[in-house]
């Protein structure tokens, strides 16, 4: 086993696991965080996931472009909905004062 998925805190690989799920992290970012390459991704995943969250994980992750920072399509790092601002500010989604 790599040395340097040994030295990680149960922190770091809860991190680097929350981070592997997310769809536009790269394993890049993961890499320069942590210092552990995509197959130590793999690896850390592969031994703390159950089974089916595993193949889950897998078949989600497969040849997606957004998890390689060189297969990326678009230039920005994050994406912001045109309508975010209208559902930040929408009063429904807001307990009203009652008095």
């Amino acid at each position: 086993m790599n040395s340097r998925i040994k030295k990680l805190s149960e922190t770091d690989t809860d991190r680097i696991i929350e981070m592997a799920w997310e769809d536009r992290t790269p394993f890049d970012a993961i890499e320069m965080q942590f210092g552990v390459t995509e197959k130590d991704v793999i690896k850390i995943m592969r031994r703390n996931l159950k089974p089916k969250s595993w193949r889950k994980w897998r078949a989600h992750v497969q040849g997606r472009a957004t998890k390689h920072r060189k297969k990326r399509n678009f230039a920005e790092g994050r994406h912001r909905s045109q309508m975010h601002r209208t559902i930040t500010f929408n009063n429904l989604s807001k307990p009203k004062n009652k008095k």
